[in-house]
């Protein structure tokens, strides 16, 4: 015996939460299955506890896509301005940290506890604890419905949202129940990826650096790409025991890819050359201490150990000043899904709707927030795709 739905939603993260709430409210009978023992997990933990929920200037060029423009019309269907409308509506208090980014006043589980209201409200049915062990559907080119059968109940419902997110932390319950469907259904996968993650050193490099592990300094990190301009990013570097990590990595770590060297500009805006002649000195010494004043000390001694001044021509003080604009860092790889924020990569995005995420090949099956192949820069960006996505879905079903 199958308990029926108008959609049956897998995941309670911040997309599969957006996608009940709206489909909620145009009176669809929605059920939400959560593998985990509470709704949001990862919402909790998130912006250190207290959730980077969304960023002001949201725009498609803050995203990764096989398809940069797949985003574009969900972005502007549901916007920050439409999110915090919601947050306000709660009157939740909330920040500007920094660079657009807003985060919450007191802890993440004001959002959860919005969100479980809002479902609450729209007469959503959340189900936690309840792992799915398989999915049908008799014919995928009609109306046929979906059967899912959880562990202690089957479910059926014309319509089924895979919110089930991306691979990583694994240690709250991320899984590749996504991705699996994906392809029982016949629909193509962009290669996940560990992304806004952590990346590491080879042998001889960590031996060299990370006895500097908690040294943080600001950079420019940029990496070539074959196809394409890709962005740089300045903020702060983090040596760790394993390598480098700190916003600036995250970043650039989900445009690498895993063969080019990463480029870190380790003073940015200065002119080495020119602070030299302007304090009259061009000696070893003066070099060190205008190094020190640039980055921290123990950096910027462990620098000259590893790249001492060859001499002070002005060759020699070029040479060096370049490579200080220019340190060609090439990772052994990363710290993996158990430490990245995000998986890049995902469902194709020709295979979906960009105005409802439906699949191209099956009716009624949708696809949201982090399983797609869509993956937002650090900073709030990725919630973001999380809510507009879902909304988008959720006006569909």
């Amino acid at each position: 015996m199958h308990r029926k739905y108008d959609a049956i939603i897998l995941g309670a993260g911040a997309a599969g939460l957006m996608c009940a709430i709206e489909a909620g409210k145009r009176g669809r009978r929605v059920l939400v299955l959560e593998r985990a023992d509470r709704i949001g997990k990862k919402i909790l933990i998130s912006g250190g506890g207290r959730c980077n929920f969304t960023n002001l200037h949201t725009s498609p060029e803050n995203f990764l896509s096989a398809n940069p423009h797949f985003a574009k019309s969900a972005l502007a269907r549901y916007t920050p301005a439409d999110f915090i409308a919601l947050v306000e509506k709660h009157r939740i208090p909330y920040h500007e940290k920094k660079l657009g980014q807003l985060f919450c006043d007191r802890a993440a589980s004001d959002i959860t506890a919005m969100l479980e209201q809002e479902c609450r409200d729209a007469g959503v049915d959340i189900r936690c604890s309840t792992k799915v062990n398989q999915v049908r559907k008799d014919d995928v080119c009609k109306n046929d419905p979906f059967t899912v059968q959880a562990e202690d109940a089957n479910f059926a419902a014309p319509c089924l949202v895979v919110a089930s997110g991306g691979l990583s932390i694994a240690k709250i319950g991320a899984t590749s129940l996504g991705y699996d469907l994906a392809r029982q259904f016949g629909l193509k996968i962009e290669l996940p990826r560990a992304a806004l993650v952590p990346l590491t050193f080879s042998e001889s490099d960590r031996k060299r650096w990370c006895d500097l592990a908690g040294v943080s300094t600001e950079v420019v990190a940029s990496t070539r790409g074959t196809k394409q301009t890709l962005p740089a990013f300045r903020e702060k570097m983090l040596f760790t025991h394993h390598g480098i990590s700190g916003p600036a990595i995250l970043q650039i770590s989900s445009y690498w890819d895993c063969r080019e060297a990463i480029h870190l500009d380790l003073a940015p805006d200065r002119n080495l050359a020119t602070d030299l002649r302007t304090r009259g000195h061009r000696d070893p010494s003066s070099w060190k201490l205008l190094l020190r004043e640039i980055l921290p000390r123990r950096f910027a001694d462990r620098w000259l150990e590893t790249y001492p001044l060859a001499s002070t021509s002005d060759r020699a003080l070029a040479d060096a000043e370049h490579r200080l604009h220019a340190w060609e860092v090439k990772p052994e790889g990363t710290e993996g899904y158990g430490k990245a924020e995000v998986t890049a990569g995902g469902v194709n995005t020709d295979e979906l709707s960009a105005q409802t995420m439906e699949s191209r090949k099956v009716p009624g099956l949708f696809f949201i927030g982090e399983v797609v192949d869509v993956t937002g820069q650090l900073g709030g960006f990725n919630f973001q795709w999380a809510w507009a996505s879902g909304f988008c879905a959720g006006q569909a079903l």
